[in-house]
């Protein structure tokens, strides 16, 4: 801290002496305005310490409106759980003044888009009990439709999904995802707000403005009330995703993290940010992909590597390992699907009873499933393994006969395909998207604790660490703070 009170001083005194430079040449006619400088605060009254670092931070905080460079948190709400939420959410704010969306947690897609107030086919009220809302451009006083004359939906058509809809001439886009569900609408350019951490005190209200789509009509699944949102937001790594807009400018570090929690009614943490812990083992992404595409190796199930032909992981086409979040449960190809429940039925206890039940692999079982069933690891490139535990495999599906039935939580996919690890297998993970250094990384981690999140300056050096805290006291809404002191201010204006 006495650094800073140097630079304080210091400040002082170059001010000072500007003013003697534009006194001394007032008359002599090369200068005709001269800048009065006046005190922040009277020489005859005594100032605390307090109100001074409050008026700094003051300062600091609408200097940063024009630059956040520092993390960025989301609320996290929803759950791993098939029979409750099936989802993880957040929230967004959008347009001038700002409008709120509930928008799911998607690393499968890149578009963030939210519901137009045109559309017809919307869901009015979702069984997640949030409210759902509907973008409105008349209301905003900075939104910007994006014509198909305009330069930024030429490159758009290079990035994503893109269209011109010529009777209203607007870049459009029409959406479907792997389940079928899909989104028709048109691409704006309007205000996203954001709280950006840079320190234990200084929490920066910022905005940048984004690209981001406003459907006006949804099909499919979307178009159900029972696990409806306002939207998705897309957290790809291609050139539209938000985060690569920000990381783009310099406004965010160029990698976001998630905690999913999975136990005691969900919710977690979502950073535009790096979570930081000893234990997270990184493995490589697959390049020049669209989705988040990882080189699976092996699967063992109690320490045995499993007998599976290496070209089922192959990554080509519509084939390999990807990681989504949008993804309620986990889904493995063919070739290691049957090796994998074979290998499990035959490590569980003789009192564990295998049935089939609506086509589903599932087991009876009267005593704790994480007693019963053995360990799994999916091992990847890289030396990274992930070790699931039985409930990031199996499902609780009720009881029949007075035992408990859980079911395979993976799901077989036909022919050679994509293995895709959903929120079943994500949640109380730490997950690191670095995109930065094109790789992934994961540890075990109770999502309702705190985390360290390395602060940057969005051109990824690493400036220092902070902690950040998480309110346990809501399953919907965690609330952030900074707990570690990070000298990090004057680094950023200096």
């Amino acid at each position: 801290m006495a650094g800073v009170g140097i630079l304080v001083m210091a400040a002082v005194v170059a001010l000072a002496a500007a003013a003697a430079v534009v006194s001394a040449v007032r008359g002599g006619g090369g200068l005709q305005r001269v800048l009065t400088l006046e005190r922040a605060f009277p020489v005859e009254e005594k100032v605390e310490l307090d109100a001074i670092k409050a008026r700094d931070r003051a300062r600091h905080a609408r200097t940063l409106q024009s630059f956040a460079g520092g993390i960025v948190d989301f609320p996290v709400g929803g759950a791993a759980d098939p029979y409750a939420y099936g989802l993880y959410y957040t929230k967004v704010r959008l347009g001038s003044p700002p409008q709120e969306f509930n928008v799911q947690i998607d690393t499968g897609s890149d578009i963030l888009w939210v519901t137009c107030s045109s559309c017809e086919d919307c869901p009015r009220n979702s069984g997640l009990g949030i409210s759902l809302n509907f973008f409105d451009g008349a209301a905003s006083s900075t939104v910007s439709p994006i014509a198909c004359s305009d330069n930024i939906c030429a490159s758009i058509v290079q990035i994503a999904s893109a269209e011109c809809f010529s009777e209203s001439n607007r870049c459009g886009y029409s959406f479907q995802y792997g389940d079928g569900s899909g989104t028709v609408g048109f691409y704006v350019h309007d205000m996203l707000y954001f709280d950006t951490i840079l320190g234990t005190s200084l929490v920066a209200n910022s905005s940048a403005p984004v690209v981001f789509g406003c459907s006006t009509s949804l099909f499919g699944d979307l178009t159900k009330s029972d696990r409806a949102v306002d939207g998705i937001f897309g957290f790809g790594q291609q050139g539209l995703s938000v985060i690569s807009q920000l990381a783009s400018r310099g406004i965010t570090p160029k990698v976001f993290s998630h905690c999913l929690r999975g136990e005691g009614g969900g919710g977690g943490i979502l950073v535009l940010g790096e979570i930081l812990d000893p234990r997270i083992v990184y493995t490589p992404l697959v390049p020049s992909q669209l989705h988040y595409n990882l080189y699976l190796q092996s699967i063992a199930v109690n320490g045995q590597l499993l007998p599976i032909d290496q070209a089922v992981f192959t990554t080509s086409g519509n084939q390999g390992t990807i990681v989504d979040s949008g993804t309620t449960l986990a889904y493995l190809v063919e070739g290691a699907y049957d090796p994998f429940v074979a290998a499990i039925t035959a490590a569980v206890s003789p009192s564990v009873r295998p049935i089939v039940s609506k086509g589903n692999e599932c087991y009876l079982l009267s005593t704790s499933v994480s007693e019963m069933f053995p360990a799994v690891a999916f091992n990847f490139a890289g030396g990274a393994s992930m070790v699931l535990r039985p409930i990031d495999y199996l499902v609780h599906m009720g009881f029949l006969d007075g035992d408990a039935m859980w079911c395979m939580g993976f799901v077989k996919v036909s022919n050679q395909g994509t293995t895709i690890l959903g929120d079943l297998v994500l949640k109380d993970k730490i997950f690191v998207y670095d995109l930065a250094h094109q790789r992934i990384g994961w540890a075990d981690y109770d999502c309702s604790l705190s985390v360290n999140v390395s602060i940057t300056s969005g051109k990824d050096e690493y400036v220092n660490a902070g902690q950040l805290s998480v309110s346990s006291t809501s399953s919907t809404t965690e609330l952030f703070k900074i707990t570690h002191i990070v000298i990090l201010v004057w680094s950023l204006f200096l």
